[in-house]
């Protein structure tokens, strides 16, 4: 008996240092897989709103799915243009002289390509739907309007991803905590966004660390 005693003490010790060692490192290991996920996800939305943003530029709105948003960058093009100052005389009905008269021209001087304006040789765009390190291929939330403020029509766009799908792995204690956070050095509440369907906005819901990171 006490053979057996001695026994079940050291499997309760063993099973109570793993207990407080999980408890330490948990939240470490949780942070870390964090961060790194976040990172990619957060580089991924600032492709599609780069992207959004030249659809805009040559459509006047945003591209309301992927497949749209994909053709454009494959198909779409940049006018450039330049504006200079000029001037010219005409005869004043009123004065009796001529008056010299200044006006603004845009001349168009070709096109660029939007690939390769944003991309260049990548082909990253191509997959730009889906979200990285989600474990089926899980695909982000995008959608596109036109807001009434103040009687401006105004287009939004909003493409957005649940952190349960990024962290899909995850203790749910830790994630739950995650998904409650408050605070200006976190991405607050529940889903990882870029943009809004209620503000004009184009913003991203995510701490500045990670653009440092992403620009590293």
């Amino acid at each position: 008996m006490k053979t057996i005693i001695q026994i079940v003490l050291w499997i309760a010790c063993i099973g109570l240092g793993y207990m407080i060692y999980n408890s330490i490192t948990g939240p470490i290991k949780f942070n870390e897989a964090k961060v790194e996920r976040f990172g990619k996800v957060v580089a991924k939305l600032k492709d599609i709103r780069n992207a959004q943003e030249a659809y805009k530029t040559v459509n006047g709105k945003y591209a309301k799915d992927f497949p749209s948003l994909i053709k454009f960058i494959d198909t779409g093009n940049y006018v450039i243009t330049q504006q200079r100052d000029s001037s010219f005389l005409e005869y004043d009905e009123t004065y009796q002289i001529d008056m010299l008269q200044e006006v603004k021209i845009i001349d168009t001087l070709g096109t660029v390509s939007v690939k390769d304006s944003l991309f260049k040789s990548d082909t990253r765009y191509k997959d730009l739907a889906t979200v990285p390190t989600a474990p089926n291929g899980e695909k982000f939330t995008m959608d596109a309007d036109v807001i009434d403020k103040s009687g401006y029509r105004a287009p939004v766009f909003e493409a957005k991803v649940d952190k349960s799908v990024v962290l899909y792995d995850q203790p749910k204690d830790l994630l739950a905590r995650e998904n409650a956070q408050v605070s200006v050095e976190e991405v607050n509440g529940t889903e990882i966004r870029v943009g809004s369907l209620t503000e004009v906005s184009t913003s991203g819901n995510w701490p500045p660390i990670y653009d440092k990171k992403n620009d590293q």
